[in-house]
């Protein structure tokens, strides 16, 4: 297939509102996906190597109700402080797992499809200037960084369910849906930070749907 220009409009920083878009959008298509899965596949090894399936499901749910939910954020921050013992998302990530660990599928599908919408709206009203003024430790390798909230806010948690829609499907071995307005503009933006960090001059070609040079 081939690849189309990237124009500078996409490789431009998201904003927040287009940042929450792209969120609704990505959430919506974890649960499809979910949804699609059959009995088998939620046992299926996946590249996080602790994570079955319905463990990886189980953490993108545990995500999300953190997002939604500030109580809920403080509880999975606080037990995950008593157990870790290396990297703190490591032991957040670990808790959120293990305390959905009796759900059933069709129940953790339920329940991302209730709390994705609320976890979206509670993102998209987090007030400009704690997103802008609050500044978040990192772990190793990026434990010199000091992470806007925002950029969790519209950048990170987005990426960490598209990334782990690509896991489900790459374990599962159905086709991911993808599109170049939602799953190439995610790309373009990921490949606009690389960019940013290393500042030299490149030229770079993705095939494909999500793709672009």
């Amino acid at each position: 297939m081939g690849t189309a220009m990237i124009d500078e409009e996409m490789m431009a920083p998201l904003r927040h509102d287009e940042a929450m878009g792209l969120a609704e959008t990505e959430l919506a298509r974890m649960v499809a996906q979910l949804e699609d899965l059959s009995p088998e596949d939620w046992g299926r090894p996946t590249v996080c190597e602790l994570w079955d399936v319905r463990a990886l499901a189980s953490h993108v749910l545990g995500m999300a109700e953190a997002q939604a939910s500030f109580r809920q954020f403080a509880h999975d921050y606080r037990a995950a402080g008593k157990r870790a013992v290396g990297k703190m998302i490591d032991a957040m990530t670990a808790t959120q797992v293990a305390e959905r660990s009796s759900l059933t599928p069709a129940a953790i599908i339920e329940r991302l499809a209730a709390v994705a919408p609320k976890a979206v709206r509670a993102r998209r009203r987090a007030p400009a200037p704690m997103r802008w003024a609050v500044r978040i430790k990192q772990d190793p390798p990026f434990d010199a960084e000091r992470w806007r909230f925002g950029y969790l806010v519209d950048t990170i948690f987005t990426r960490d369910t598209w990334l782990h829609r690509l896991d489900i499907s790459r374990a599962t071995g159905e086709d991911m849906v993808l599109s170049a307005e939602h799953d190439g503009r995610l790309v373009a933006d990921v490949v606009a930070e690389w960019a940013r960090r290393h500042g030299q001059a490149f030229t770079l070609t993705l095939t494909d749907t999500a793709g672009g040079r």
